[in-house]
């Protein structure tokens, strides 16, 4: 429970009606105890850290200002609502955040009421809040539509459709204009630094109350915009405030640009948004703040502190002595480096993750070689397929998540040209804390159909940078999925050898059932081998399978099961079963993955577990189906 002597107004605000009971001035003490109190929680538990600082005072003005929740308040990506979520009835439950059964990390429907979008990928809030407030007005409804959304965020092509869309509706004969008001939180870092045109432009821009006061002045003596004085004012203003503003761009599509404003002067914040509460049709206020605000240490190293494990306040994180295993990130980045040395055709493709995709050595020792495009990851898979037109071998680090948004490209654009194009999923299966949003459950579903796709899942470590020298030397679209965190242990070799394409790996020679297993489930297949007298076989390939491997198991076995951290829809199973039917094989043959539903936040190894495709769940199901197979005979590992 919170502590009401440290924290006397934040201890009396539950839901935001309580916050909007104090006067105007106390906000920015409350602010302050919000500040205060994220930091000791999230010290605590862990968790996005620097985001949620700079938007307290934000965070404060909107709720005591707009009637939340019937005010519809979207937030972008989700990492800086933390404060937001203390606010809205989760003050007591924050230190659960990302934990099993406890406080999501991102805005989620089902969570809470306040919380009116669900978000963990950015840049939607601007068409999530344009289709509520469509919504709203088509049934004569005048509540408030806000949406938060940061530089970072703005970099991505929704952002752009989203504001395009919004600022022209009213052009037409009979058009409406919604009132929407869109907040550019700038502090010039998404997870990294920002990148890019935009980026640039947004440090240009500059405010000027002077031409907010004729453009609204201009608006009551001309009325109509349709009219042709008006439409001839309006353009003449633009032109003359591109003078003193660098760019009119939000001008340019249809929104009244307000800004910029320091978004931690609480009072200069209020009052802006005080007066665009009253205005109709699409606003925009651009905030500069601070990632990290308010902590020193978080303010000095923005990407470091952008999520958090916990530690203690008063020293900040510390590096634990002793050499660290490495994580199948590294050795991505390890092979990238090695790689590039080899070959100066490779070049590395990343958007915006640089430091969680493992580019930042890449990155600095290859400057010229490495492109960072911003949130846009249809323009990334794009850009490879463009390079690799002219001979170049692009390499595309992403998350699994992150790549569903470029599903399309890889199918159009790289696929059906058979273009050289490696994608290095990083974050494949499970991943665990961060939730739905997050998990790379369904990538082995949505890669095998594409044809001229190899699709590969390691084992271990070394086999991971096997598999990548094989995908890089693949001719055509190959995909390494690899998943968060470390690997088994198995030593890394430097050697940049390849594998035989489609060839699977038999791990153990036993009796009666074999244990197909793919990527990071082999080794809890093995142990249950192991255990059992099974044959245990890495699979390595999802596309293509070692048919005839598969063909002489079925042949010598009464029965297979199937297991892979992906979902059991349309997976490597899946790819099984068709084959074993396409061959004419009947067999009873069980799929372990994972279910057909979006798993909620715990971590990686509760969330196996409750899929049944860790070492004990498969031995359970494998016991379920022949449950005299205890008494089998032991057997030998192969090798």
């Amino acid at each position: 429970m919170i502590d009401p002597q440290r924290y006397p107004r934040l201890s009396r605000i539950e839901v935001p009606a309580d916050l909007r009971q104090f006067p105007e001035e106390d906000l920015p003490a409350i602010a302050d105890e919000l500040r205060a109190y994220l930091i000791e929680q999230v010290a605590r538990v862990g968790g996005h850290f620097g985001a949620g600082l700079g938007v307290i005072e934000l965070t404060v003005a909107l709720h005591w200002l707009l009637d939340t929740p019937n005010d519809r308040l979207v937030w972008d990506v989700g990492h800086q609502t933390y404060p937001h979520k203390i606010l809205t009835g989760r003050r007591d439950t924050i230190h659960t955040v990302k934990q099993k059964d406890g406080v999501a990390p991102f805005p989620k429907r089902d969570e809470s009421e306040y919380d009116t979008f669900g978000v963990g990928h950015s840049s939607t809030s601007i068409s999530a809040a344009l289709g509520m407030a469509i919504a709203l007005q088509r049934r004569g409804d005048d509540r408030k539509v806000v949406a938060v959304i940061g530089d970072g965020a703005m970099t991505a092509g929704q952002a752009f459709e989203a504001l395009a869309h919004a600022g022209g509706m009213g052009d037409d004969a009979g058009g409406v204009e919604p009132n929407l008001l869109v907040i550019l939180n700038d502090n010039q870092m998404s997870i990294s630094e920002n990148v890019g045109g935009v980026t640039r432009m947004l440090g240009r821009l500059t405010g000027s109350r002077t031409l907010n006061a004729i453009r609204e002045g201009g608006k009551k003596l001309l009325g109509d915009k349709r009219k042709p004085a008006a439409k001839f004012v309006r353009r003449w203003e633009e032109h003359w405030k591109g003078m003193f503003v660098p760019s009119t761009f939000f001008e340019e599509v249809g929104f009244h640009y307000t800004g910029p404003i320091d978004g931690h002067d609480l009072p200069a914040l209020m009052g802006a948004l005080k007066t665009l509460k009253g205005l109709k049709g699409p606003q925009l206020l651009h905030i500069l703040t601070t990632k990290g605000k308010g902590y020193e240490l978080a303010e000095g190293d923005q990407i470091g502190y952008h999520a958090v494990s916990p530690f203690d306040p008063a020293h900040g994180m510390v590096s634990k002595p002793g050499a660290k295993k490495p994580t199948y990130t590294d050795v991505f980045g390890e092979w990238l480096c090695d790689m590039a040395a080899a070959d100066p055709a490779l070049l590395g493709i990343t958007p915006a993750m640089r430091e969680g995709s493992g580019l930042v050595r890449f990155s600095k020792e290859y400057p010229e070689r490495y492109f960072d495009v911003a949130i846009a990851e249809q323009h990334a898979v794009t850009l490879a397929a463009g390079m690799a037109c002219e001979g170049a071998k692009p390499v595309v680090a992403i998350y699994s998540t992150f790549l569903q948004r470029g599903y399309d490209q890889l199918v159009h654009d790289v696929a059906i040209q058979n273009l050289d194009v490696l994608f290095a999923i990083d974050r494949g299966g499970v991943v665990g804390p961060d939730g739905a949003t997050h998990a790379g459950n369904l990538d082995l579903s949505y890669l095998r159909c594409v044809p001229n796709m190899l699709v590969m899942a390691p084992a271990d470590e070394n086999e991971c940078r096997q598999m990548l020298s094989t995908g890089h030397h693949f001719d055509g679209p190959a995909a390494v999925r690899y998943p968060r965190g470390t690997g088994p242990g198995v030593e890394v070799q430097p050697s940049l050898e390849t594998l035989p394409i489609g060839v699977a790996q038999l791990r153990r020679r036993g009796t009666r059932v074999a244990l197909l297993a793919f990527g990071a489930t082999v080794a809890a297949a093995e142990a249950v081998g192991e255990a059992l007298g099974l044959t245990v076989v890495n699979m390595r390939f999802v596309k293509p399978l070692d048919r005839a491997l598969v063909v002489e198991l079925a042949n010598s076995h009464e029965g297979f099961v199937t297991v892979e951290d992906n979902v059991v829809a349309g997976g490597a199973g899946s790819g099984v079963a068709e084959l074993l039917a396409a061959e004419g094989i009947a067999m009873p043959i069980v799929h372990l993955g994972l279910p057909d539903a979006f798993q909620h936040h715990a971590s990686r190894e509760q969330l196996l577990a409750e899929a049944g495709i860790d070492a004990a769940g498969i031995r359970t199901a494998v016991l379920e189906r022949w449950p005299n197979l205890s008494a089998a005979p032991r057997s030998a590992a192969i090798g």
